[in-house]
């Protein structure tokens, strides 16, 4: 979910609705899969609500799932040929590696660069660049934890292949962590996606890697902090 700019000449906000503009700018939307999360706590917090404790307590839950599953608006760069983030967090890892076998993308190692969520950060996934889905697969596997190299090929997965306008090809893998247990993927293959758009989400825990065309230098280190839709880790040659 991008930000859309406001339109030319739209009138300046005043009183309670510029207040309400604050509000909705400081806090972030909350993503739809995130809904019956914080609604159950909250049901336990007003069936409580005259028990201190189990009010208080379902009242931290929501709050804490409300703080998981944030969805904030982003602005992507504008020039083109960039790759940006597909989610937020710490590169973990920035290397060359063969693409996952059910893609049928060959057993050459490929540039790649892995991104490590904690349990804090946005657990959204971003498209890193706009492009046709030409392949979406899911494989069960393991839950080790996401930030373990071995992560990549061992644990559950999904992979989504995005093919560019001038047609280079990348793929984008959303990991199951140790306690990541779901992987929401809303794009269906044939889709037509912006970059920056909003298209996925892991929960509690994970990791996503992007795998790059021949030839591509990455731009990131490992323990560099990301920013979904916004930093950039790569360029493609046009």
């Amino acid at each position: 979910m991008a930000r859309r700019p406001t339109p030319p000449g739209t009138p300046e906000a005043t009183g309670l609705a510029h207040v309400a503009d604050l509000v909705r700018t400081a806090i972030p939307p909350l993503h739809p899969a995130g809904l019956p999360f914080v609604a159950a706590p909250l049901a336990v917090a007003v069936v409580g609500v005259r028990h201190k404790w189990i009010r208080r307590a379902g009242l931290f839950a929501a709050a804490a799932c409300a703080a998981f599953f944030r969805h904030p608006h982003r602005v992507p760069p504008n020039r083109p040929g960039v790759v940006v983030s597909p989610a937020d967090g710490e590169v973990a890892l920035v290397d060359t590696a063969v693409p996952p076998a059910e893609l049928g993308l060959g057993e050459a190692p490929l540039p790649r660069v892995s991104i490590f969520l904690s349990v804090l950060d946005v657990h959204v996934q971003r498209v890193p660049v706009s492009g046709a889905v030409t392949e979406i697969v899911y494989k069960k596997g393991e839950f080790l934890s996401a930030d373990l190299p071995e992560a990549s090929d061992a644990n559950e997965r999904n992979t989504m292949v995005l093919e560019t306008e001038s047609g280079q090809r990348l793929a984008v893998v959303q990991i199951a962590g140790l306690l990541a247990r779901r992987i929401v993927c809303e794009a269906k293959v044939g889709d037509k996606l912006t970059i920056g758009d909003t298209y996925g989400l892991i929960r509690f825990g994970s990791r996503v890697d992007t795998y790059f065309p021949a030839g591509t230098k990455p731009l990131v280190y490992p323990g560099q902090r990301t920013i979904g839709g916004e930093t950039v880790l790569a360029e493609l040659d046009s």
